[in-house]
């Protein structure tokens, strides 16, 4: 998985808080001054920062993690990142954090450069790349898990832009996925699929962050998965102190 998807730079001084205090204090160690709400402001605001500044432009592709002093000339990027970077562009526009017009363009050319340039195995993605040129990094693996939080963040914009490059951008690159390939003629998803070895093991039968692999597996209008795999892995009870979390069917 990812390793930072959001950079404190932006916010740092708020996290820096003294023993015992009740208030994020900034760096000078005088309490933050307003309101909860603006505290929360500045935390998503900081947030959006990372995922504008830390992204090719050009390709839309966002760095994995970067230095906290911003001085980062590494280029390897992650598709969950650029997922994650989507959505972020979504919230940012909501909440103002740039221009809608350049937010858009910012997102039409992510769409763009992953329909027609980034490498794929039946429509599944390597979870790192370069973010300038969208090429497999290293000996990076075909991640089904990274493929789908991509979609995550591409069907966000889909449904939040009402713009028809967007749209039809992101209905396609969803609609290429092939997912039956990935489950290997096996009941669940594998992790990941590399060229060798061909699959990596099942990426688990139990409930986690998978789900929403299979959902959208499920929903695809192309290249569908049956919806018994929802039911193909456990569900079970785990015990905490004072209480039994119950994962139901």
């Amino acid at each position: 998985m990812c390793g930072a998807y959001l950079s404190v730079a932006p916010f740092a001084s708020l996290l820096s808080c003294n023993s015992g205090s009740q208030r994020p204090q900034n760096s000078s160690g005088t309490p933050f001054q307003g309101t909860d709400a603006q505290l929360l402001d500045d935390l998503q605001r900081g947030s959006f920062q990372f995922f504008w500044n830390e992204t090719n432009p050009a390709t839309g592709q966002v760095k994995d993690r970067a230095f906290l002093n911003g001085n980062d000339t590494r280029t390897m990027s992650s598709i969950a990142a650029t997922g994650f970077g989507l959505t972020a562009l979504c919230i940012g526009d909501s909440r103002g954090y740039a221009k809608t017009s350049d937010i858009v363009t910012r997102v039409r050319n992510t769409l763009q450069f992953i329909y027609q340039q980034m490498p794929n195995v039946h429509g599944f993605y390597y979870h790192f790349v370069d973010m300038n040129t969208g090429q497999r990094w290293a000996q990076s693996e075909l991640s089904s898990i990274d493929t789908s939080l991509l979609l995550c963040g591409v069907l966000t914009a889909r449904q939040y832009f009402q713009d028809a490059m967007i749209q039809d951008l992101a209905t396609k690159i969803y609609a290429q996925v092939d997912w039956p390939w990935m489950m290997n003629g096996g009941p669940t998803f594998s992790m990941a699929g590399c060229r060798n070895p061909a699959f990596w093991p099942p990426a688990g039968n139990t409930i986690a962050e998978l789900m929403m692999i299979y959902l959208l597996g499920i929903g695809s209008t192309t290249n569908p998965v049956s919806p018994d795999s929802w039911n193909a892995w456990t569900r079970p009870t785990i015990n905490l102190p004072g209480t039994d979390l119950h994962f139901g069917q």
